[in-house]
């Protein structure tokens, strides 16, 4: 068996970088399906943020929240196309400067700025915590957002005394063809995929909105079969706002969360003896006496109800409702004949007659 997660897929749901998620992922294994929730669009029409770079020159900030590495890049590049950038970097010099996280670190830096702060968990709540106990009543805060408004984060400022300049450099948008999407869910719901990426707060809205009258579906296998597992604390918060379990990174990285699954999935994993040999269960294929022999969905369904009452007997009825709408009886016999014949162990599975089937335990 070659790497850490052979046998699993993973839905990746990120734009921006999905491909080097999916690469770190495939690279240990897995089968990953890419599955785009949203996309960046820079801002079609600059008049929004050309007037609140406007605002900062008039007020210069006192106080400036980078919240994005490409967020900033982006603001300083469309300032130096109206000539702004070099009186945009004047005025920014002058704030105190709080950034999320370190892609916003690096592009401050990557500017000639310096940056003072920055919070630990890289949420819009601490970092307000932080400036309200600083101190900001009077003073002039520009808040740079990453794809959507913060109210909560502006209200919160306004009501210590601040006044805030909204920041927009790029908004979210459908993806352009939410095929993959549908077809995920339609993954998930039949708990087809084993994790689910999130690499931030939008996408995990999008990806429930994407489900519609599915939604509750989506969210239950999440709370059970379907790991959900997250880039840091502020992509979680929309999930776990909903009753969602999320495994997370102590620090919001690609290559952390990664780990994190390495990490996660195989404990889920269920391991036993049965027809003269060892046999584990990972989500699209079975590993027996260490080698993995990946399974198509039905007869993978078989196998786990089988494997969930090791020795019982379990009827063709009862598989029948483990398989696709529309199956028959006959579904199941074929299920089960391509289920020995992909694990190549025959004694494995033992029919008993008029009765059903069961795994051979030893």
């Amino acid at each position: 068996m070659r790497g850490e997660l052979a046998g699993f897929t993973i839905g990746v749901i990120a734009d921006r970088r999905r491909d080097e998620l999916a690469a770190l992922l495939e690279r240990r294994g897995a089968r990953v399906v890419l599955a785009p929730a949203l996309r960046i669009v820079p801002l079609s029409d600059d008049a929004e943020l050309r007037e609140a770079t406007r605002a900062c020159l008039d007020q210069p900030p006192d106080i400036l929240l980078a919240s994005t590495g490409i967020g900033m890049r982006g603001w300083l590049e469309a300032a130096e196309g109206w000539g702004l950038a070099e009186p945009l970097r004047t005025v920014l010099a002058g704030s105190y400067v709080v950034t999320r996280g370190a892609k916003a670190r690096g592009a401050i830096r990557a500017a000639g700025l310096h940056d003072q702060w920055s919070p630990t968990s890289e949420t819009c709540d601490e970092m307000v915590e932080h400036l309200r106990r600083r101190g900001v009543a009077g003073q002039v805060i520009a808040v740079q957002l990453h794809g959507e408004r913060q109210p909560e984060c502006t209200l919160a400022l306004e009501a210590a005394g601040a006044t805030v300049i909204e920041v927009p450099v790029y908004r979210w948008a459908p993806p352009t063809d939410p095929t993959p999407m549908h077809r995920l869910v339609d993954l998930i719901t039949g708990r087809l995929v084993d994790a689910v990426t999130f690499t931030s707060a939008p996408t995990a809205e999008a990806l429930l909105q994407a489900a519609g009258d599915r939604t509750e579906a989506v969210l239950s296998a999440f709370r059970g079969d379907v790991l959900v597992s997250c880039v840091g604390p502020v992509t979680a918060e929309p999930l776990l706002r909903r009753g969602v379990p999320v495994c997370a990174p102590s620090r919001a990285r690609l290559g952390a969360l990664v780990r994190t699954i390495v990490d996660e999935l195989p404990r889920r994993t269920m391991t036993f003896r049965a027809g003269g040999h060892l046999l584990t269960l990972r989500g699209h294929a079975a590993v027996i006496d260490g080698d993995l022999r990946p399974l198509a969905p039905a007869p993978m369904a078989v196998l786990r109800a089988l494997a969930r009452s090791p020795g019982r007997v379990l009827s063709r009825t009862a598989l029948l409702r483990t398989l696709p709408r529309g199956a028959d009886e006959h579904a199941v016999e074929m299920a089960v004949a391509r289920l020995r014949a992909g694990l190549r162990a025959p004694r494995v599975v033992q029919t008993v007659i008029k009765r059903g089937y069961r795994l051979r335990v030893d």
